[in-house]
């Protein structure tokens, strides 16, 4: 397995690995901590969690404590997220956040979901959770200021609001609306973290059936993570990971994947439309 490529998070100037771990789901395995462990070996350096992912936050701050035991560091960014919408929440959450991450300061925090007009007024508003994030920053907690969205139209006003420094997004052959708003964060320096870069748990269970049994084609992780990766104003793909040997895999695809031509991207584009 060869050397993950790196490249720039947007205006934060910190230097990625292009494929990170999404931690949602990680802790529901038995192999939760040994997955974690397996990313930080594969030179995975991004990691994404939240308050909100049950026992997320406490797996990552396991392997973090116990590196710390063995005299080590933990060389990966942890990103994590808040659901709340108000000042006081947001910076109560960060404050559990970092005693769950046995962490002293977090290198990105984001506002989670901003879906709505509501939730934009809401989070972007006086004593808004915006507000609170800001404040964490400046006591030093974190260093970043991130949002993650899953409504295109929410998302434009998000990105050119200049109030963050990145963006999480859903991209992927399945689901190209996005591609437009990843080339406008590209342009306004804002980082792009790509959620669902291979379509979910649900279709990524029925493309490995179709491995196994010889009829997937072009649809595989490989060729999946190669799409979303074909676009320059991404800067990691978060595949959600449970075991080490999708770390692995998925770390062996991204570090010796070729560059995917458009005729290939609008290609996985069809096939992807014939899966659901």
């Amino acid at each position: 397995m060869g050397t993950l490529p790196r490249r720039r998070l947007g205006r934060t100037g910190l230097m990625v690995a292009e494929l990170g771990l999404g931690a949602m789901d990680t802790p529901q395995s038995p192999e939760g901590a040994d997955t974690v462990r397996a990313a930080i070996e594969a030179g995975i350096d991004f990691i994404d969690t939240a308050r909100e992912y049950a026992g997320s936050e406490f797996l990552i701050g396991q392997v973090v404590r116990e590196r710390a035991d063995a005299g080590l560091g933990f060389p990966a960014h942890v990103g994590s997220k808040t659901f709340s919408r108000t000042i006081d929440g947001a910076q109560r959450d960060v404050d559990r956040s970092l005693s769950m991450l046995g962490l002293e300061r977090v290198a990105l925090y984001q506002l989670h979901d901003i879906s709505t007009p509501e939730a934009y007024a809401q989070a972007m508003g006086e004593d808004g959770a915006l507000e609170g994030l800001q404040v964490a920053r400046y006591r030093g907690l974190i260093e970043y200021i991130g949002v993650s969205s899953h409504d295109l139209e929410v998302a434009e006003q998000l990105i050119r609001s200049g109030a963050f420094d990145t963006v999480m997004l859903e991209y992927s052959a399945f689901y190209p609306a996005s591609r437009a708003l990843i080339e406008l964060a590209h342009r306004l320096d804002v980082g792009v973290i790509v959620m669902r870069p291979v379509g979910g748990s649900g279709r990524m269970s029925v493309i490995r059936g179709r491995q196994a049994a010889g009829t997937a084609g072009a649809l595989t992780p490989a060729n999946l993570l190669r799409y979303v990766l074909a676009q320059p104003g991404v800067s990691v793909a978060i595949p959600g990971a449970s075991y080490p040997a999708r770390i692995i895999e998925n770390a062996a695809a991204v570090s010796t994947a070729e560059p995917m031509s458009e005729a290939e991207q609008r290609a996985l584009e069809a096939e992807a439309a014939r899966l659901y």
